[in-house]
């Protein structure tokens, strides 16, 4: 009975661990004729953007520390669109919509840029939200934590220690968040664990012993600001 409960336990892991990272990612692009759309095709492309997507979710689960399936949303399909729109892209109900524009008129190296973008999108795919009590600063600088630490920052984003309030969003507050990992490695993956069910000021305390004004005093005196 042993050797057969071992053989069907070997058997099934294989299935379970596919079912694990089983996501689909599908790409449509509804601004074909734009000359972004047409970018888009050109130097980005569907398959690219696919690999993007994926690459994306692991790096995601790893950072937050999410090794199994109960640890994370349960997320099967993941949409990515091209729209002819203003802005550069959002995230919602686990599809991503880029702006054509902005691919059309970024001067840059524009996949490098989509890439970076799509990590900060995929990430609030992933993210706890605290059931919508989490700061959206604190939740915007967490996507951009993420889009740190996979090495896709642009050159515009302010540097350490810069900034006016810990939860001012986006470049700032990834900044700040990756100053608090450095006090406690693994701290924004216990944050985002923290906030599967609300979100409360003590998160910051519990974790690093100092509450979060403090952190922020403590971080920008670090860089002299």
């Amino acid at each position: 009975m042993a050797h057969y409960m071992l053989y069907l336990s070997l058997l099934l892991a294989p299935a379970s661990l596919q079912g694990i990272h089983a996501v689909d990612y599908v790409v449509t692009n509804n601004a074909a004729s734009t000359a972004g759309g047409a970018r888009f095709n050109n130097e980005i492309g569907h398959t690219n953007s696919k690999q993007t997507l994926s690459s994306a979710t692991n790096f995601i689960w790893r950072i937050f520390q999410q090794t199994t399936a109960a640890d994370r949303k349960n997320v099967q399909k993941v949409s990515l669109f091209t729209d002819s729109m203003n802005g550069v892209a959002y995230a919602s109900n686990n599809e991503i919509h880029v702006s054509a524009n902005y691919i059309g008129n970024y001067s840059g190296d524009v996949r490098r840029e989509i890439a970076g973008v799509l990590y900060h999108e995929m990430t609030h795919i992933w993210q706890w939200n605290g059931n919508g009590q989490t700061p959206g600063g604190l939740i915007e600088g967490i996507a951009d934590y993420v889009r740190l630490k996979a090495n896709y920052a642009p050159s515009h984003w302010v540097q350490p220690g810069q900034g006016d309030r810990w939860d001012q969003g986006y470049d700032v507050t990834a900044r700040f968040l990756d100053y608090c990992n450095r006090l406690r490695n693994g701290f924004v993956a216990e944050l985002n664990k923290k906030m599967r069910s609300g979100y409360s000021g003590s998160y910051f305390v519990d974790l690093l012993g100092k509450n979060v004004d403090q952190l922020w005093k403590d971080y920008k005196a670090k860089y002299g600001q």
